[in-house]
């Protein structure tokens, strides 16, 4: 219906975080959320122009074979569509729409290997970094604290200047294809989300870094703001029961990660509706 704010969270072939990424939308005030499995895009039966924001959830995607989500990458870029546009071609659309994209985790892995960010100078499909096995050689499973840069175009982390969140992941260390590409993300503020100490001071020390990655950085978004990955899990703290100290320490009834979808949220019906 018209005027409505319409999610999808795509499922299957690996991803285990669908149902909490479709619950903080829902929390955060989407009217429609649908977990739709990416079988029903690639048979025609779903179509990503009925939605607003497309969200990329964690997991495991085809067992991490070939690198995390290099086989789903594929699968986006060359798996034909029945009677329609293939994945990359509605992909396309839905971001020159003004749409929102959020990968988490593994779905952060994906964007970056389908050339979803940085996505410089509005090129997508064109893969210009990687995410990859942590410095440690180990999966990490422990809560990080996030520094915001207040110029970054980021959409969702507007009006924050600090976020704590859990990572899981053995694939999580940033690595740019060169310099230029390094430089660019900077210079235009694209790494909106870095690993810090506790006093939210950007580091390169583990575990505070926990996967070793360039720069310390822990979400990248392109350009417009739009599209957008991260690491950490922000649908694993929307409560404050989530967090790890919430017995011994007075916190809000939202938990943090909830205002990365709500922003999200608040933008489309400002901006996209």
């Amino acid at each position: 219906m018209a005027g409505q704010v319409r999610a999808v969270v795509i499922a299957g072939n690996g991803t285990n975080c669908e149902r909490e990424v479709a619950f903080a939308c829902r929390q955060a005030g989407a009217d429609v959320v649908d977990i739709v499995h990416i079988a029903e895009f690639l048979t025609g039966r779903a179509l990503l122009a009925d939605y607003h924001f497309l969200n990329l959830a964690g997991g495991f995607l085809d067992g991490d074979d070939l690198g995390s989500a290099k086989a789903g990458a594929n699968r986006f870029r060359h798996a034909p569509v029945e009677g329609g546009p293939s994945m990359a071609e509605q992909l396309q659309t839905f971001v020159a729409e003004g749409k929102l994209v959020m990968g988490v985790c593994n779905g952060f892995q994906l964007m970056v290997k389908l050339g979803l960010l940085p996505a410089f100078d509005g090129e997508l499909m064109q893969q210009r970094t990687t995410l990859t096995f942590n410095d440690s050689g180990r999966f990490e499973d422990r809560w990080c604290y996030l520094a915001v840069d207040p110029d970054s175009p980021c959409v969702y982390t507007r009006g924050l200047d600090c976020i704590y969140l859990p990572v899981r992941h053995g694939e999580g260390k940033f690595v740019p294809a060169d310099d230029t590409v390094l430089g660019r993300v900077e210079d235009e503020h694209l790494a909106c989300l870095r690993y810090a100490d506790a006093d939210y001071r950007s580091t390169m020390e583990y575990p505070d870094n926990p996967n070793g990655s360039v720069n310390a950085i822990a979400g990248l978004c392109d350009p417009t703001g739009r599209l957008f990955g991260l690491m950490p899990h922000p649908e694993a703290y929307i409560h404050r029961t989530h967090h790890p100290r919430w017995t011994r320490e007075e916190l809000p009834e939202e938990g943090m990660g909830l205002l990365l979808y709500r922003n999200a949220i608040d933008f489309i019906r400002k901006n996209v509706l």
